[in-house]
């Protein structure tokens, strides 16, 4: 489901797999046992399981971990471990976020600390379709949106920096700039990838959904607060069904391909970059080959890039 590396450990990628268990590839080579197995604890299954992982920015020195995952109640749980450096410790387990989930789908699921330090939570609007208790434009849900968590302070409150989500399917901060990149995944017709420059991150923005699909009007009405952002790039459902957000490559080995943003799609298996710059999107392409069953990408220590396959394959983007 996520391919993650902390900075500080550039032989090793921790893979995360839905049925509730992470394993570590080290040097090109699978571990044996588990980073951590928590399938006691997951409803796995569709859209469900065990979906993000974190490392908090400190982890050399806390050793803490984050995950998001389904309970067996079907809900959202953000929590916190400790690892011995090897493997997390269950018994360490401390809960910082709970989310009823009225439905099965639109679970989000991603996890990812900003250049600020806080911890971005991305939810969707909880499922079902249409978002029919209209749920992303409400303040008062938590569904689809983007929350912010101050992890050094257990126990505060989820702060809402961005509504109007359908279900934000990987997003990433730009390594060299700390914007952010949102892979938004459509209703019928339309998959959109958004943008938040980080000057805007401590504001509140509106994604648009679901009075928007993309930049198509989907649903009479009025906006919730924040302010409304349309996507930087979209594409139709004659060349996919999912989105699948990606990462701006800031890695050394391939310095032409710096500054592109790569994202795919999870039916079609194809894979687009393009640059964004001066608030327009450029250069767009259709990149050389698929990824069947696409579920993610991510960075290792040094800013390359790899993909999930649903398959159980692991690539690296070279």
């Amino acid at each position: 489901m996520h391919v993650v590396a902390p900075r500080n450990e550039p032989r090793r990628l921790y893979v995360v797999e839905q049925r509730g268990t992470i394993r570590v590839i080290q040097q090109g080579r699978v571990r044996s046992g588990y980073f951590l197995d928590i399938r006691s604890r997951v409803t796995a299954g569709s859209e469900q399981g065990l979906l993000g992982l974190a490392f908090d920015p400190k982890y050399a020195k806390n050793r803490f971990v984050y995950v998001n995952y389904t309970d067996r109640a079907g809900d959202t749980r953000v929590v916190r471990y400790r690892t011995n450096g090897s493997r997390a410790l269950v018994a360490s387990a401390r809960q910082l976020l709970r989310v009823d989930q009225p439905y099965a789908n639109h679970n989000g699921g991603n996890l990812l600390f900003g250049p600020d330090g806080f911890l971005y939570v991305g939810l969707g609007d909880g499922g079902s379709g249409g978002d029919p208790e209209d749920r992303a434009q409400n303040p008062g849900s938590l569904l689809g949106k983007m929350l912010r968590l101050d992890v050094r302070r257990p126990g505060s409150a989820p702060v809402i920096v961005g509504l109007g989500l359908r279900n934000p399917w990987r997003y990433s901060f730009d390594r060299a700039t700390g914007d952010l990149y949102i892979g938004d995944v459509g209703q019928g017709d339309v998959e959109e990838v958004d943008f938040t420059p980080r000057a805007r991150l401590a504001g509140l923005e509106n994604y648009g959904w679901d009075l928007y699909e993309g930049s198509q009007r989907f649903e009479n009405g009025e906006p919730g607060p924040g302010q409304l952002v349309f996507p930087v790039f979209e594409y139709g459902h004659d060349q996919g069904c999912t989105v699948v957000g990606g990462f701006v490559y800031r890695g050394p080995a391939r310095p032409a391909e710096r500054g592109r943003y790569i994202l795919g799609d999870y039916c079609s298996g194809i894979i687009w970059s393009f640059r964004f710059s001066a608030g327009a999107t450029h250069s767009v392409r259709v990149e050389p080959f698929r990824i069947a069953g696409l579920t993610s990408f991510g960075e290792d220590a040094a800013g390359e890039l790899y993909a999930a396959s649903q398959s159980g394959t692991i690539y690296r983007l070279t």
